[in-house]
């Protein structure tokens, strides 16, 4: 629900903030008071296009900001975090207009781009006017409005699911059939790379095995030679060991004639002798470690040359040979089984078509049974409003052979605006006038089943007075039990049955020492809405009978 609309430097408005409550709202003036500019700026918050000659002449930019109270899981909120945008309850879009043309987008202060804007305002504010092509009179929205009319959501998401699914089935298909005669086609290459991986018969994770392996042997034949030298050492008559041996068993023999002094060079020698004899050990067993069979080696080496061979030549890496050799099992396998998997998938397939179109079949029926109720309701608005000859259709065509993810069926409304004349779509036949009250008729009986929050209707009284008037000023109220309703009008049968009434007038401009006109808005008192209505009735020189009448207007809205 629209809470306030503020406007700032737009054409002749120097400032407006604008509070808005439930029930019908209208906004009445003069002709030439500034109702289009507010609406056209109401527009520009909405994702409207922008156009520098909206900037109040003499400022740099303006700006337009529209409040809305929503629920937690209003559309809206969804429409918002598809482009990225968080939202709470609140909903604030506003929208800059520069002077030099450019214009910039927020979404509760989050930058944003027009696109957004639109997206999230047609989840909020509808517009309806004599000239307007959106809402009630596109076309594409009709099956949409008669599912909706006809409680057919569910219905329609059931053969939107299975729509998916048939389709799924019809890829699943084809992707077999496409895969089947290229493998077909590679039979004879297929098999023999089958055959030679299988020979090959590579392991995951071999090649690193293998490549360290191979790293480990060159390197130790590097090292062996250290080894070999350093225990050579050990081997000689002469070596260290030899004579500190000699030397420790003559500090053993010594130790009982001075203990004192022998002891502690003694056991230093035993240590020696000791570490020496375990350096000893861990020579020879680094060479034994050092030693492999030098067949191994070449045996390492042909076996990486030959992964990497095949890696190359199936332009794969070495890791995922052991998968393309699966693959090429599957693929003769495939080929092998191809018609039995071909059949399966062929009956899955049709399966999936005789359950959308069962489907898509009932829910065609089912519109058929709303769009003749739906069309029976909205003739029975057309009489007050002025339209007795005239009738409304929904036509719904069904093509079984072509059907989508919405069903079988093109639905669009239809009139004939007088017994006798052609019948045609809605927005061909019908002239400005009809068309206003055709979608006022229509958005009364659609108005509880996916109506914006809030509705603008846009001087869609225009060229019709007294009982055509009041039959509209009864409709409008009636929507706006349901929802927030604002319409600028011009008929005082209108204007009586407002909850809350506003005055648009034009004058000298508050602000600044220049007499710039500027236009403004009154919120009116019951006392000035009876003498605005009155004006509306007799036009600039209000009579008491016009008050009378007024009054009367009035307490019969009442």
């Amino acid at each position: 629900m629209l809470v306030r609309l503020s406007i700032r430097d737009i054409v002749l408005i120097d400032a407006l903030d604008l509070d808005f409550g439930q029930g019908l709202t209208t906004l009445t003036g003069e002709t030439g008071a500034g109702k289009s500019i507010l609406l056209d700026s109401f527009v520009l918050a909405l994702g409207g296009r922008g156009d520098a000659s909206l900037v109040r002449a003499g400022c740099e930019q303006g700006q337009v900001t529209a409040v809305f109270d929503l629920a937690p899981d209003h559309p809206a909120h969804l429409a918002a975090r598809e482009f990225g945008l968080s939202s709470e309850d609140e909903m604030v879009l506003r929208r800059v207009q520069a002077s030099d043309g450019r214009t910039r987008a927020f979404v509760n202060d989050q930058p944003a781009t027009a696109q957004a804007l639109r997206a999230i305002g047609r989840e909020l504010v509808e517009i309806h006017c004599q000239h307007d092509d959106r809402a009630l009179v596109d076309p594409s929205a009709h099956r949409a409005l008669v599912d909706a009319h006809g409680g057919l959501l569910p219905q329609a998401n059931e053969v939107r699911t299975k729509y998916a699914a048939w389709q799924a089935a019809r890829r699943a298909l084809a992707d077999e059939e496409a895969r089947i005669a290229k493998a077909r086609a590679d039979a004879d290459y297929l098999r023999h790379a089958h055959e030679e991986l299988t020979k090959l018969a590579p392991e995951a994770g071999e090649e690193e095995t293998l490549a360290e392996r191979r790293l480990f042997m060159q390197r130790a034949e590097k090292v062996a030679t250290d080894i070999r030298d350093a225990l050579a050492i050990f081997a000689d008559d002469r070596a260290p060991g030899v004579e500190i041996g000699h030397a420790a068993r003559r500090f053993e023999r010594r130790l009982t004639q001075a203990p004192q002094i022998m002891e502690p060079p003694a056991k230093a020698l035993a240590q020696a002798v000791d570490a020496l004899s375990l350096a000893e050990q861990a020579l020879e067993q680094a060479l034994a470690e050092t030693r492999f069979d030098p067949a191994e080696l070449e045996r390492v080496e042909e076996r990486l040359f030959a992964l990497r061979g095949a890696a190359r030549k199936y332009q794969v890496a070495v890791p995922e040979l052991p998968k393309l050799a699966e693959k090429f099992a599957d693929d003769i396998a495939a080929l092998d089984a191809s018609e039995a998997r071909l059949v399966k998938l062929g009956q899955e397939l049709d399966a999936a078509k005789a359950a959308y179109d069962a489907a898509a079949r009932a829910l065609s029926e089912a519109r058929k049974k709303a769009a003749k109720k739906l069309d029976a309701l909205v003739d029975g608005e057309l009489k007050p409003l002025k339209l007795e000859g005239a009738h409304f259709s929904t036509q719904v065509t069904s093509d079984p052979e072509n059907g989508g993810a919405d069903g079988i069926d093109r639905v669009e409304f239809w009139v004939q605006t007088n017994p006798g004349s052609r019948p045609g779509p809605l927005t061909k036949v019908a002239s400005g006038g009809e068309l206003a009250r055709f979608m006022l008729a229509l958005k009364v009986v659609l108005a509880d089943r996916g109506s914006a929050p809030t509705l603008v209707f846009d001087e869609i009284d225009t060229g019709v007075g007294g009982a055509v008037a009041d039959a509209i000023g009864q409709r409008l109220a009636r929507l706006a039990k349901r929802a927030q309703v604002l319409a600028v009008t011009h008929a005082p049968q209108v204007a009586a049955r407002a909850t809350r009434h506003l005055r648009i007038s034009k004058g000298a401009s508050a602000r600044g020492k220049d007499k710039r006109v500027a236009t403004s808005v009154a919120v009116l008192a019951e006392a000035e809405r009876r003498e605005e209505i009155a004006r509306m009735l007799s036009g600039a020189a209000i009579t008491d009978e016009a008050r009378a009448a007024a009054m009367r207007l009035l307490e019969g809205a009442g």
